[in-house]
C-alpha cells in the first residue's frame, strides 16, 4: 500500500456515512490516521473507527452538532489532541433543506447556516492553528451552488454558494502559511440519503452529462488528491465532481 499521507492526521466532519466515510476511509488507506465527527450515529462512527484501524491507522470518532460552534471547536481541539497534529480538515457534515420558498422560516434559516456555513467556518479557523505548511483544508459543497435545476432548494443553494467565498477567504488568508483551501461540489451521489434507486432519481441522474449517479469514492478520490502532495499547488479553487450537471 502507498502511504502518500503516511505521517499525516486528518479531521473528517460528518464522516460516519456515505461521502464522509468515503473521505475517511480513503485518507486513512492512503496512510493518514483519521478522527471523524457525527452527531447522532455513534454505531455507524465506531464503525469507521474500525475499519480505519483495521488500516493500521489511529483513529477516533466525536459527537459534535456542526450547528453548535463551541461543539465544532472543541472536536477540533479534541481531533489534534488524540492524533498528536492536525494536517487535513474536511468539511462534509451538512444538512440538505427543501421544500416552497414561502415554507422557510427564519429558523430554518438560522439552523442551515449554521451547520452548512458557520460550522466548517469555525472549524477552519480552529484548525489553521495546528496545522503546519502542507495543510489542507476541503470543503465538500454541492453542484446545486452553480445549477439550480428544480425549485425549493434556495436555502441550500444559498449555503452552499457561501462555501465558495469561504474557501477563497482562507485560500488568501493561509496561502502565506503553506496551506490551501478548496472546495468539492459533488452531484448526485448514490448514499443512504440520495439513493441512486429512489423516486426522483431519474430526474436527477438526467442532470449530468454522464447519465447516472456517482458514488462516494469519487468524491473521496478528489479529496485526496487535494490533501495529498498532487494537490499542493491547488487553492481557492471550487472542483465540480458532478458527472457535467454543471456543463
Amino acid at each position: 500500500m502507498t502511504e502518500v499521507l503516511g505521517g499525516k492526521a486528518a479531521l473528517v466532519t460528518g464522516g460516519s456515512r456515505g461521502i464522509g466515510e468515503a473521505i475517511a476511509l480513503r485518507l486513512a488507506a492512503d496512510g493518514a490516521d483519521v478522527a471523524v465527527t457525527y452527531q447522532h450515529s455513534a454505531d455507524l462512527a465506531h464503525a469507521v473507527v474500525d475499519r480505519v484501524r483495521a488500516l493500521g491507522r489511529q483513529a477516533v470518532a466525536l459527537q459534535a452538532d456542526a450547528g453548535d460552534p463551541a461543539a465544532v471547536a472543541e472536536a477540533v481541539r479534541k481531533a489534534a489532541a488524540e492524533l498528536g497534529r492536525l494536517d487535513i480538515l474536511v468539511n462534509n457534515a451538512g444538512v440538505f433543506p427543501s421544500g416552497p420558498l414561502t415554507d422557510v422560516g427564519l429558523e430554518d434559516f438560522d439552523q442551515v447556516l449554521a451547520v452548512n456555513v458557520r460550522g466548517p467556518f469555525v472549524a477552519a479557523q480552529v484548525a489553521s492553528g495546528y496545522m503546519t505548511e502542507g495543510g489542507r483544508i476541503i470543503n465538500i459543497g454541492s453542484c446545486l451552488a452553480g445549477r439550480t435545476p428544480f425549485p425549493g432548494i434556495t436555502l441550500y443553494a444559498l449555503s452552499k454558494t457561501a462555501l465558495t467565498g469561504l474557501t477563497k477567504g482562507l485560500a488568501r488568508d493561509l496561502g502565506s502559511r503553506g496551506i490551501t483551501a478548496n472546495v468539492v461540489h459533488p452531484g448526485p451521489i448514490d448514499t443512504d440519503m440520495n439513493p441512486a434507486d429512489a423516486p426522483g432519481a431519474d430526474a436527477q441522474s438526467a442532470y449530468t452529462a454522464l447519465g447516472h449517479y456517482g458514488e462516494p469514492a469519487d468524491i473521496a478520490a478528489t479529496v485526496a488528491h487535494l490533501a495529498g502532495e498532487g494537490g499542493r499547488y491547488i487553492t481557492g479553487a471550487s472542483i465540480a465532481v458532478d458527472g457535467g450537471v454543471t456543463t
